[in-house]
């Protein structure tokens, strides 16, 4: 498959569940806020029986070619409803999460469901949604259910390092084109390990000092962009406490949570994989997962 189809689109992953017809919906309006054309995806997986050899044995091609053909309709008939916007749609055979890698090659941003159909009902993440936020190459932004009428803030977790650059930056153009406010979280903690390792004796770091450091890092994470957007209101949180549950607390009124895909490490201020997971797993409102400007190895 070439990814020319997807480049520049908001590509969405579909499978007739609820979870992923909310993440169409939402992705319609993403698309036409950002005067982008939205291309649906719906991935076939057949299932493979159980030969008397214990061998799998897969779907014929006319079970295969029936299993296209329903699923066109289904993606196609979808696709009306959301015209006059620009819409295309993709069936492909194959795993979901790999196509949806595939499309973040090119695409601008990619909307899974936080679940689908298959897997366990009690997992609030589906097994998708989690590794195509994990390894996209285009922010991806799960969708579990729309915020409340009236939610106005995009909450987005800073540090000084690249991954969070690109997370505050895609914060900024998300509020200027929404309207929304930026709530700029900068978490931070004492690390345990250096209390383990003298429990007996002073913290290492005077704390006055970490937040003085935390508040520089803060202010140079934010400087350029609230130039850039003159329009966006800002608000910072400088919290003394857990990553994750900082972001998810920040505001009552969120609209969306932003988190880029690695942060310092694990060091005092750190967003990193472990928060946007956690937050992943938690958030109620849609999550944008904002990796790195990077192109992907083999890309032209």
């Amino acid at each position: 498959m070439t990814t020319d189809k997807f480049a520049g689109r908001v590509v969405v992953g579909y499978d007739g569940s609820d979870p992923s017809r909310i993440a169409v919906d939402w992705a319609a309006e993403e698309a036409g806020l950002r005067g982008r054309g939205l291309t649906i995806v719906h991935a076939l997986l057949p299932s493979v029986t159980s030969g008397s050899l214990g061998a799998g044995i897969g779907p014929g091609p006319d079970m295969i070619g029936a299993l296209e053909s329903q699923a066109h309709d289904q993606v196609e008939a979808l696709a009306t409803q959301l015209q006059p916007l620009d819409v295309e749609t993709v069936v492909a055979i194959g795993g979901p999460s790999g196509i949806l890698l595939e499309a973040s090659e090119t695409a601008d941003v990619v909307v899974v469901g936080s679940r689908g159909h298959g897997g366990f009902a009690s997992l609030i993440l589906g097994s998708v949604a989690a590794q195509v936020a994990a390894h996209a190459f285009c922010p991806v932004v799960t969708v579990r259910q729309v915020p409340e009428a009236g939610a106005k803030d995009i909450v987005v977790g800073i540090d000084a390092s690249p991954g969070a650059e690109a997370a505050i930056a895609f914060a900024f153009d998300e509020a200027s084109r929404r309207g929304w406010t930026v709530v700029a979280v900068h978490a931070w903690d004492v690390p345990s390990y250096d209390l383990l390792i003298v429990p007996d004796g002073p913290i290492p770091v005077a704390l006055s000092d970490v937040a003085d450091e935390e508040i520089r890092l803060s202010a140079e994470a934010l400087a350029g962009l609230r130039d850039e957007y003159p329009d966006v209101d800002v608000q910072e949180h400088l919290v003394h406490g857990p990553p994750v549950q900082s972001l998810l607390s920040a505001s009552p009124n969120a609209a969306m949570i932003v988190v880029g895909t690695r942060g310092h490490g694990p060091a005092v201020g750190a967003l990193i994989g472990s928060v946007s997971n956690g937050v992943l797993h938690k958030a109620k409102v849609p999550v944008a997962v904002v990796p790195r400007t990077e192109l992907p190895p083999d890309a032209a």
